[in-house]
């Protein structure tokens, strides 16, 4: 398998829902999508609420053609023809397997590799050189330990593990480790194939898509696949961020946690960015979404470039960052 694939800029992302017509009052609703059964103001407001206790996910008004639209197919498949029937099926999510089918529903997987370049740029610049010279002082281990928390169908956890193993290579004893969660059972299950069409390999920086990717052939022409050693770098499992069952493991060096806390409500954003530092290394990163803040959180941070966070002051006004596993000299691994 051979990696060259052409090159294209990532698409903008589809807005949630549909646009407001001319003519439409301002307080006017988007219409619903056609083919859709109607759904009455009550069963909305009983599957919002639902979603929402089950997720974290705030849908207002606004959404409903969004909600309508992506769980019109599920009725479909279902045999069922109101959301009404839907709502009794789901029993107030104690059928536990289709409250999953519905949140894969809803929930966003819009992602790109390398999202948001100026946020690694900052990585290999500031951070990076911190970390390698800690390690040749013996100041830290030679281990990076990574959270990719919203990890939709790959892209993002990929594209950290490739930028590590690039400044941190195996053969110069360091290791990588990338924890990848998302709530999305479907999303998840197209991270762990780690297979794309191969027009994404545009997203990709040349030398990195030579060192660490496939291109399809045969019944898989018109892919590319991850190679082994991204592979193994990544381990995913499913985890919902407004929930209250978190990794056990701490100290991450990175926690990524990029265009998810935009579709919470305040409350549960605040609570889940809490989290979210709790499980950060005390010279770690927080890397949100370019659109997302921790406004509100009551925690004291560094802001070092527009959403990207550290419990510590920024790396060119102090010197070197040590990573999480500064001050152990034996290399051992934390898990």
């Amino acid at each position: 398998m051979s990696t060259e694939g052409r090159r294209r800029d990532p698409g903008k992302a589809l807005p949630g829902g549909a646009r407001r017509r001319e003519g439409q009052g301002a307080n006017a609703l988007p219409p619903l999508p056609i083919g859709a059964p109607p759904i009455a103001d009550r069963d909305f407001r009983a599957l919002r609420n639902l979603i929402h206790r089950l997720s974290g996910i705030n849908l207002g008004p606004e959404k409903r053609p969004l909600l309508v639209g992506r769980l019109n197919r599920r009725l479909r498949t279902l045999g069922l023809s109101s959301f009404r029937e839907y709502l009794d099926l789901l029993d107030n999510g104690t059928n536990a397997a289709e409250a999953v089918r519905m949140l894969d529903c809803i929930c966003t997987n819009e992602t790109h590799f390398f999202r948001e370049p100026q946020q690694f740029e900052f990585l290999e610049r500031a951070v990076y050189p911190g970390w390698a010279a800690a390690a040749s002082s013996g100041e830290g281990a030679r281990h990076i330990k990574v959270w990719s928390a919203a990890c939709s169908t790959g892209e993002e956890p990929y594209s950290i593990a490739m930028s590590l193993l690039l400044h941190f290579p195996a053969r110069a004893g360091w290791t990588v480790d990338v924890l990848a969660t998302d709530l999305s059972t479907s999303a998840l299950a197209r991270a762990v194939a780690a297979e794309w069409p191969i027009e994404k390999s545009g997203e990709i920086p040349e030398r990195l898509l030579k060192r660490f990717m496939l291109r399809g052939t045969g019944s898989k022409e018109g892919l590319m696949a991850a190679g082994g050693e991204l592979r193994s770098t990544v381990r995913f499992q499913r985890l919902n961020l407004a929930g209250s069952e978190y990794p056990n493991e701490k100290d991450f060096d990175l926690v990524f946690c990029r265009n998810v806390i935009i579709y919470f409500d305040s409350r549960t954003k605040v609570e889940v960015i809490g989290r979210l530092l709790r499980h950060l290394a005390p010279h770690g990163y927080l890397v949100l979404g370019h659109a997302e803040s921790i406004y509100g959180v009551d925690v004291r941070v560094q802001r070092h470039i527009p959403a990207v966070y550290s419990l510590t002051p920024c790396p060119e006004a102090e010197g070197t960052t040590l990573p999480a596993s500064a001050g152990r000299r034996d290399g051992s691994k934390r898990r």
